[in-house]
């Protein structure tokens, strides 16, 4: 067509609005007639509201050898009541459009709830009904059980799942519970049955001890009246919040070979302790550990993986214990990936000269930056979901921190200064002082490494 010429109208370019400050939300606390803490937090829009339980029953409060009891017992909660069943409680939460989910750490057992604002009283009566009055039917604990023991042979032969297990079972002295799987051993779990279940929720489950935090829009939701119909309904008898022993660990340099012949690759999970949130190092030691290992640019992954093509990637990290009485506690500070068979000695030496080298020349100010950016920056964006935000709330319960404790770790990663972050992740990761563990052919990679001379080797059978 001659004399028409074609035309295109563009919408306008969206353009940035002004940035407004941010800060983790503080949360107002109370305590119902029962003795639950509650812990809540209005967040506008978030019409999903997410609720979490934390019940104080450690796996340290395991019966001797029935660990994994509080698995078990976290894992029934959602198989009925004592008037529903198991099939009916299911699809009661399906009604209400909500999920529930529970698991057992360390230093409790965590109910978790999501559940939509308009019939957030069905979801917690739900919940409640459950904590309250569980059924622990018999055929449910048995296969409860029985899941559980199909998941040890999956778990022993995932590489990453039995360095863990080698890494605790030699670092933390046998006595503790630190030393075992959270979820218990084959040779503990298949001693479980319906009554040792039921006596440990009898002896740990009650309201006075127990945290709720609820997180989610909550404008004209009458929550003192909802929670007293549901969480507040729920009674037991008074208690005293359970102890823990301080964490203790032999961390002197060491290396323990789990045997897998003819493994192509080898897992490696490098460890030792370290302060916890309680520390004032805490802010600079997670900057440090992310220059180190947090993210695709950190210093192990350009060695590893940019320069020597070793791995996929390699990361270092931290993860909490548990807190002690006096308020103090000690995470494990870890460096973990995998590599090549082949490549296990060299990739061992270079990971070495890292740590050397970080020592000696220390951090730069733009990789200093960029962690900031990347651990600061982006934080709105991380807790966009009524989820993210419960969860941090309830982790700051689990370990003894005050409710505004997130909030002022944000503003103090943003004044950490590139030599606090330097000496805190040398602190962290000194070369004399970590446990090795490699899960790998040992018939390739034992004379290496211990041509390495990193600490004395031991091999082990899988």
């Amino acid at each position: 067509m001659t004399g028409i010429t074609p035309t295109m109208t563009f919408h306008p370019r969206p353009e940035a609005g002004t940035p407004t400050p941010w800060a983790f939300p503080a949360p107002d606390r109370s305590t119902l007639e029962n003795g639950l803490t509650v812990l809540q937090c209005h967040r506008p829009g978030q019409q999903l509201v997410a609720v979490e339980v934390l019940l104080d029953a450690p796996l340290a409060a395991e019966p001797q050898g029935l660990d994994g009891v509080a698995t078990i017992l976290a894992r029934a909660f959602s198989e009925g009541t004592d008037t529903l069943t198991a099939e009916e409680f299911a699809a009661e939460l399906e009604r209400a459009g909500a999920t529930m989910d529970a698991h057992a750490d360390h230093p409790c057992v965590r109910v978790s709830l999501e559940v939509p604002a308009s019939r957030l009283e069905r979801g917690l009566t739900l919940l409640a009904d459950a904590l309250r009055a569980p059924a622990l039917p018999q055929h449910e604990i048995e296969r409860l059980v029985a899941n559980r023991l199909d998941e040890i042979v999956h778990e022993l032969a995932n590489p990453a799942r039995r360095a863990a297990f080698a890494l605790y079972g030699d670092l933390f002295d046998d006595a503790d519970r630190l030393s075992r799987p959270r979820a218990g051993s084959a040779e503990t779990v298949q001693g479980i049955d319906r009554a040792a279940v039921r006596d440990f929720y009898t002896a740990h489950v009650r309201p006075a001890t127990a945290t709720a935090v609820i997180v989610g829009d909550l404008d004209g939701v009458d929550l003192p009246g909802i929670l007293g119909r549901t969480l507040g309904a729920w009674t037991g008898d008074k208690a005293e919040p359970s102890t823990t022993a301080p964490v203790t660990a032999d961390d002197h340099a060491r290396v323990i070979i789990v045997d897998r012949p003819g493994s192509v690759q080898t897992q490696l999970l490098i460890g030792r302790v370290g302060p916890d949130r309680h520390d004032d190092v805490w802010a600079a030691q997670v900057l440090g550990t992310y220059c180190l290992g947090g993210t695709l640019t950190s210093r192990l992954d350009r060695v590893l993986r940019e320069e020597k093509g070793y791995t996929y990637g390699v990361r270092a990290l931290s993860q909490p214990l548990r807190s002690a009485p006096d308020g103090s506690g000690r995470v494990l500070l870890a460096i973990t990936g995998s590599v090549d068979t082949p490549s296990t000695a060299p990739a061992l030496a270079d990971t070495w000269t890292v740590l050397r080298t970080l020592a000696a020349d220390g951090l730069t100010d733009a990789e200093r930056d960029v962690a900031v950016q990347n651990l600061v920056g982006v934080a709105p964006l991380k807790y966009e979901t009524s989820a993210a935000v419960a969860g941090t709330l309830t982790d700051q319960v689990e370990q003894g921190l005050p409710d505004d404790y997130q909030a002022q770790v944000y503003r103090r990663l943003a004044e950490v200064t590139t030599a606090e972050a330097t000496a805190a992740v040398v602190a962290a990761f000194p070369p004399e002082r970590l446990v090795t563990v490699l899960v790998g052919d040992a018939s390739v990679i034992a004379d290496p490494v211990r041509e390495l001379g990193i600490g004395d080797v031991t091999v082990v059978l899988p």
